[in-house]
């Protein structure tokens, strides 16, 4: 059987599962938060609705330029959902159309559904801050959309699981240490914004850390061998074709990249922590019925963390702060 036609195999049987899996990790729609939970109630008062705006906007001068980079970039990532998302429903076995209603694309739709709140409340918390430049991360965003992305997993669900299992563990780490900073700035309610906006992630996180072990019992050799590929080739992020208006794709990610790093959001060593877990997550060492291909494939990534460690202990971040169009030097009145 071609390696293609077993991971269709392996997809169905687990589809089987989708609907119990959807019920252990996602929220009904009517119950769980959303935006409006979180922001001025526009129905209200005229008074009392400008009272809270300028409690926003007089709270955010307290929030240092880096911060505002980073709350940007993490509310761009968040905006260009319906990218991963029409990447996600192209991936083998997904099957969103095969006349009948396919478990995995209410899987994939109903995801979306819970993300897409993300870059909704963050878009407008960052609109009543009055610090940054809107024009500015629309246009930023209309591009990372327009680009596209390329996380170079194909169509293969086994590494497109891999990289939403890592990256939904990194996003809960950004957006949980930009929740902190908040807290410690006094910004309570972005803090909490932003706290809840983690919980989502780490849930997300769990699930799709479940699917890869689900097909680890089923397929261990080859689940083992796109583990290996993904971390061998590194997990791209996918804000990676950030750019700003006028410049070219990638222009904008390596600064921002470096901006976090900077103030602690998200380092080089997070990186090497989470596959650390990934590895731990799936008793990698303990998998059994492996072939000598996905044999070697483990040892190397036994090994990989200790040498992931070394590297990023050595990377030297600049100090200095890159002027991005998206936030505008703080004009205080």
């Amino acid at each position: 059987m071609s390696l293609k036609n077993k991971r269709l195999e392996v997809m169905k049987f687990l589809e089987k599962d989708v609907d119990a899996l959807m019920e252990k990790y996602l929220i009904p729609i009517d119950t769980i938060w959303q935006p409006t939970d979180f922001l001025p109630n526009s129905e209200t008062t005229d008074e009392k609705f400008f009272e809270e705006v300028k409690e926003i906007r007089e709270l955010a001068k307290e929030l240092p330029y880096d911060f505002w980079v980073v709350l940007v970039g993490d509310m761009i990532t968040e905006e260009a959902l319906p990218t991963y998302e029409s990447w996600l429903m192209d991936v083998e076995g997904v099957d969103q159309m095969d006349g009948k209603e396919s478990g995995w694309g209410k899987w994939v739709r109903q995801w979306t559904s819970e993300e897409n709140r993300h870059g909704d409340v963050l878009n407008k918390y960052l609109y009543l801050s009055g610090r940054v430049n809107m024009k500015e991360i629309e246009i930023t965003t209309q591009h990372l959309i327009a680009d596209g992305f390329d996380i170079g997993t194909d169509r293969d669900p086994y590494k497109n699981f891999v990289y939403t299992s890592f990256q939904e563990l990194a996003t809960y780490i950004s957006h949980n240490r930009v929740a902190k900073i908040a807290k410690d700035m006094g910004n309570k309610r972005l803090s909490k914004m932003c706290k809840i906006i983690s919980g989502d992630e780490m849930r997300h996180h769990h699930a799709y850390s479940d699917f890869v072990d689900r097909i680890f019992k089923v397929d261990p050799s080859q689940m083992m061998m796109a583990f290996h590929y993904m971390m061998k080739q590194k997990i791209t992020m996918p804000a990676h074709f950030l750019r700003e208006s006028g410049g070219k794709i990638s222009s904008a990610f390596e600064e921002f990249s470096n901006t976090a790093q900077r103030i602690g959001v998200y380092t080089a060593t997070d990186y090497v922590d989470i596959l650390q877990k990934l590895i731990d997550r799936w008793e990698i060492d303990k998998i059994t019925g492996l072939n000598d291909e996905a044999e070697k494939a483990r040892d190397y990534l036994m090994k990989l963390p200790a040498r992931m460690y070394r590297l990023s202990d050595r990377m030297k971040v600049p100090e200095n702060s890159f002027q991005f169009k998206w936030v505008e030097p703080a004009i205080i009145k």
